[in-house]
């Protein structure tokens, strides 16, 4: 039996305009209006998802997804530098912020760590492959990194070096465990 999972990163937010940690803000107009024009264009799917962020959940609402909140879909916990600048982060911690960068174990912010949070979505990928037919799910940018790690079987330092952009989908399918991945597709009416 084949399992898919189609993945979709969040409409733009003033926080992915700033690269900023979110900080739980909503999408801007023109993420919304983006996301709404792509409404209907998604496969059916067994199961939708979404990610329990704000930007999340709207992005879901502008797709016209009815979707079931999944906690293992959260947002990597960025820990006091929640709703800061990635320049801010820099400039007052610039030793910890390339700690965080590098060392896939660290979180000198004093939340979770980039493997905690590949073996978390790991293991969420795990659950999903006995499924049979799709799993739609709107989910942060870190987790479709750490879903790509995951399915590739890549070392965690690779999850810096993927980029998820705005509204795209990413798509898993495969048996027993055995991940394919087809990356970035724009969403149609986007």
């Amino acid at each position: 039996m084949t399992s898919q999972v189609m993945l979709i990163s969040p409409a733009i937010t003033a926080a992915l305009r700033e690269a900023r940690f979110d900080d739980g803000c909503g999408l801007d107009p023109s993420g919304a209006r983006l996301a709404r024009s792509a409404a209907g264009t998604l496969p059916a799917a067994e199961r939708v998802l979404v990610s329990p962020t704000v930007r999340c959940r709207e992005t879901a609402a502008a797709l016209g997804l009815d979707a079931l909140e999944a906690p293992e879909l959260a947002a990597l916990d960025a820990g006091r530098w929640r709703g800061a600048s990635l320049a801010d982060v820099s400039a007052s911690e610039p030793a910890e912020l390339a700690r965080w960068l590098g060392d896939p174990e660290a979180a000198p912010h004093g939340g979770e760590s980039v493997r905690a949070l590949c073996d978390r979505v790991g293991t969420w990928l795990i659950a999903l492959a006995p499924l049979s037919g799709r799993t739609v799910a709107v989910a942060e940018p870190e987790i479709v990194r750490a879903a790509v790690v995951r399915a590739l079987g890549a070392p965690e330092s690779a999850f810096w070096r993927t980029d998820v952009t705005p509204l795209t989908a990413v798509e898993l399918s495969g048996r027993a465990g055995r991940w394919n991945v087809r990356v970035g597709s724009p969403l149609r009416g986007v």
